[in-house]
């Protein structure tokens, strides 16, 4: 399992706008082979600044697969038009890190991570 982290540069202003057309791709998402889930995440101090994260179950269903299907071309038509500049994406996979406190932290979190 892999993560996308895709941060998306809104233009100021249409935040809301945005937000709605995340909200109505959302199905699209789902319906992907390989995807997971969908987390969109707003930053409190650059409000026009997103991340969205998203499991895939590997890094090709996210770029072949996803990418060259319909549901994408939904998704840049529905936000595209929102987006200040390109989006940058990445893919992380999560890692185990000691916890120097002494807690446990070998049971998964609520998507698989660590426990806080």
């Amino acid at each position: 399992m892999i993560t996308e982290i895709a941060q998306i540069q809104t233009r100021p202003g249409q935040e809301h706008q945005f937000e709605e057309a995340v909200a109505k791709a959302l199905p699209h998402f789902l319906a992907a082979d390989g995807c997971d889930g969908v987390d969109l995440y707003r930053s409190v101090e650059h409000p026009s600044c997103y991340r969205l994260m998203i499991p895939w179950e590997t890094v090709e269903h996210h770029t072949v697969t996803f990418r060259g299907s319909e549901g994408f071309a939904m998704w840049r038509a529905l936000a595209g038009p929102h987006f200040a500049a390109p989006s940058q994406a990445e893919h992380v996979h999560s890692v185990l890190v000691p916890d120097v406190g002494g807690r446990d932290r070998s049971g998964p979190g609520p998507r698989g991570g660590i426990r806080g």
